[in-house]
Order: structure tokens, then sequence, then C-alpha cells
């Protein structure tokens, strides 16, 4: 049997243009240290010099060199992106004294990956410049999901995305893996930017200061989670923040590909037409709904509108997989908690920022479930399987049926392994859970913080998150000998 061997060249060339522009992301918080005069900008200089140097050794060499990226290296150039760059983000933490190796990495990880998870206890008074780079690698990490959903997953037919193509405009037509990709990533960078400067604004004219708004508008369009006060939003204690965070973490967690059909046709009502997000938004209601009557009636807050405010901030930071916190949710009384952990395995849309299996596919599932119980009586009857009034291919119905097997038989070998660890059954559930769907907050002792778990857990966690984000098959299809195969 003859296997086809990985273009290095491409592999080599490509991750060096990857940290050259990584290198640009460390001048930020280099120039916050120098103008906040925190200390820290010899360590930032250092990294960056670093990140210039070795994406230079990389690439300089190979630049000449002809370019032909088949889908195999894609796939190989995207996992190595997560890993990769997911480890060389864990340098500056390192020189926090209270962080170790396995500490720094997590921590890393869970920024990149948008997933929120935090081991540090003391942020408010961490140096600005740390926590400014907390923020950007979130920001970072969403909008690096984005331009993976469009163009490597659809490849596997698992990510959504290929249902798009047909009414999509200008470059989101054809196949990815092409020159059209840069197209399709400008048009998604100027969305997602736009977005982040408008949050920026509007948490600056609602009280932020400046620091904290731009920080926090970057894990809010990213639906990542951090923030720079151990409180997180509670520091606030502002509906109007709120507010507007509950609103940009519903915009992240939509498809960005609606957002900009709804800007190309001027059209708002893209919207409420689209099935995906019009479910989503459904879903997001009922949530709401239980969580907040259950909250009053069951007297953990005095007032339906108290109830109600913390209820709606809870209820869209979990179903976006954004992980920001008013209140510790674990702690709320009957099946809250279990209900709204639950809730954060659907996640948000394909092609979102959000994490989870996202509403697609369960919107496919439960079609599928219906029709296989309409096959029953009568059974000769033949019913296509639609989604947004268009026909779906049998291959896309099999390959999601495929991923969910694998998601949930992989959440199921990680609650076992974290039990084998030394976790006890609510805590494993709750931190598979959190970092599979890139929640993070999770129940039992990992509810607020992951500090107190070992180190062999925190390196499982973190290999969990990135597979997380990657959607399970991105990263598991490189250990398939199909995938190698000639």
């Amino acid at each position: 049997m003859k296997y086809k061997m990985l273009n290095l060249v491409v592999v080599t060339r490509t991750l060096g243009v990857l940290l050259l522009l990584y290198s640009i992301a460390i001048i930020p918080p280099l120039l916050i240290s120098v103008g906040y005069q925190d200390g820290e900008w010899p360590y930032w200089l250092i990294i960056w010099m670093e990140s210039v140097l070795l994406g230079w050794v990389m690439w300089w060499p190979l630049r000449r060199k002809a370019l032909d990226l088949r889908r195999r290296d894609g796939f190989v150039i995207v996992t190595l992106f997560w890993f990769v760059l997911g480890l060389i983000s864990a340098v500056p933490f390192l020189f926090m004294p209270q962080l170790d190796f396995s500490d720094a990495v997590f921590e890393a990880i869970s920024a990149f990956t948008t997933t929120g998870a935090t081991v540090i206890v003391g942020l408010d008074l961490l140096p600005p410049s740390i926590l400014f780079w907390r923020q950007e690698l979130q920001w970072l990490g969403g909008i690096g999901m984005i331009v993976t959903a469009v163009a490597i997953l659809p490849t596997l037919g698992i990510g959504g995305m290929q249902l798009y193509q047909a009414e999509m405009p200008g470059p989101f037509k054809g196949e990815k893996l092409t020159p059209r990709i840069a197209q399709t990533a400008r048009a998604f960078w100027i969305i997602y930017g736009g977005m982040t400067v408008v949050c920026a604004l509007a948490y600056w004219l609602a009280g932020m200061s400046l620091f904290d708004a731009v920080a926090h508008s970057f894990s809010t369009v990213s639906t990542g989670g951090f923030s720079t006060h151990d409180d997180n939003f509670a520091y606030f204690n502002s509906p109007l923040i709120e507010f507007i965070a509950c609103l940009f973490m519903l915009l992240g967690g939509m498809n960005f590909s609606v957002h900009y059909l709804a800007i190309y046709r001027g059209s708002f009502d893209q919207y409420w037409r689209n099935e995906e997000v019009r479910t989503f938004l459904i879903m997001v209601v009922i949530l709401i709904t239980i969580t907040s009557t259950t909250l009053f009636f069951s007297t953990t807050y005095a007032d339906p509108i108290t109830a109600l405010r913390y209820a709606a901030f809870q209820a869209i930071s979990v179903v976006t997989n954004t992980g920001f916190g008013t209140a510790t949710f674990a702690n709320w009384a009957l099946f809250l908690p279990l209900l709204l952990i639950s809730f954060s395995f659907v996640g948000g849309c394909a092609g979102s920022t959000a994490g989870g299996i996202k509403v697609i596919r369960f919107l496919l599932l439960i079609k599928q479930a219906r029709r296989e119980i309409y096959r029953l009586v009568p059974p000769h009857i033949v019913r296509s399987l639609k989604f947004d009034r268009r026909v779906i291919p049998e291959e896309v119905t099999s390959a999601i049926w495929g991923f969910f097997s694998l998601y949930i038989l992989l959440f199921v070998t990680l609650v076992l392994l974290l039990m084998a660890n030394g976790l006890d059954q609510v805590t494993a559930f709750g931190a598979a859970a959190t970092c599979l769907n890139n929640l993070g907050p999770g129940l039992g002792e990992v509810a607020a913080s992951f500090t107190g778990v070992s180190d062999g857990t925190k390196w499982l966690l973190s290999f969990t998150m990135i597979v997380g984000r990657l959607e399970v098959f991105t990263a598991f299809v490189l250990l398939s000998r199909i995938f190698w195969r000639g």
C-alpha cells in the first residue's frame, strides 16, 4: 500500500509565514507594557525577536519554491497552526512567577481556542500587558476559527458551510483551498474587525475604561470569555454593559456568512429567514425563559426582573460558549447547572466563533430522526431531508451522524479519563464538557477556575480544547490511514 508523503516545503513555509504574522500580534502588548510602565517590556521584546527569527528561518529559504497546497497539506497546516501557536503563546505566561509550564500552556491554549477556562487567580493585580495578551489571543483565535470553518471543514462535509455555498455571492463560491480563500478571509476580517470596534465603543460609552472596553470587546466578539477582572462582568455591575455583551455574544455566535449576506444585500431579515439562525435565537429565548422562571420560583433572586437579568446573561453566555459570568451558574438551584452545561453542547451556528456541535448539525439530526419515524408508517414514502428549502445530500447526513457519534464517544472517554485522574463525577463531567465545547466555566471544583487540577489533567484538557476547537474530525482525520493513502 502506497502513502503520499506530506509536502514539508509547503507546510514549513506556511508555518513560517504564520509565525511572522504572529510576531505582529506581540507588538501591542509590548507598546502597552512601555506605556503603562509595568516592567514587562524586555520580555516582550525578546519574545518578538524570537518569533521573527524563527518565522524568517522557516520562510526565507523556501520563499521561491512553488506553492502547491493540497487538501492533505491544508489539514496538517491547520492542526499544527493551533497546536504550535498555542504552545508558543504560552511563553509570556512563563514570566509570571505563580505559573509553571503546565499552567502557562493551559492558559494560552484556553485563550487561543476561545475556551475561557483559567488557572490564574488575582487578575486585577496582573500587569496590563499580560491582561491584554490574554484578551488578544482570544480575538485571534476567534477569527482563526472562522477562516478554518470556511476553508477546511467543508471538504470533510461536516462544517455546515457547504450548505451556504449555493447562495454565497462573490468570494464564497467554489473550492475553498484556492486563492479565493484570501478574498473570503478578507471579507470576514472586515466584518469581524468592524464588530470589534463597534463593541469596544459601546463598552466605552457605557462606562468601561478604554483599556477594559478594548480588552472585553476582543473576548466578546470572539466568544472567548476572558476578563481583566476576577469578578468578570460582575465587576462592572451594569445592566447596560451586560446588554451590550449579550448583543455581541449573539452576533459572535451567528454564522458570519449570514452577517455577510445581510450586509451585502442590505437586508437584515436574512437573519430570521435563515433556518439555523432562527432556530438559534428561538433556542436562546426558550433557555432564558426556563432559567429565569426557575430562578424566581426557587427564590434564588427576589424579583422577576433580577432573575431575568441574570438568566439572560448566563444563558446567552453558555449557548454561545463564551463563558462570561455575572454569577456562578454552577451554584444555582435545582437542575439549572446541568441544563446550562448541556446546552453548551449545541453551541452556536456553523461558521461562527462559538464552540459546541453547532445548531445546524442538531437541526439535521432531528430532521433525520423525524424522517426515520415517518418511514415506519407507511414505509414506501420517500422523504427528502431539507434545510432552508434545499435538499441535503445523503453523504452530508452520514458525515454529521459520524461526527456526532465521535463527539459523544470522545466526551464519554474524557469523563472516564478525568475520573481516573482523581476528579469526582460532577467535576469530571463539567471539565470535559467545558473544554470540549470551548465554554470556560465548569461544574464542581472547576466552576470558577482550574487551579486545583493536576498537571496531567491540565495537559489532557489542553489537548481537548484544541480538538474541540478543530471540531474533532479535523484533528482525528490525520490519524486515518486512508487520509495518507496514495
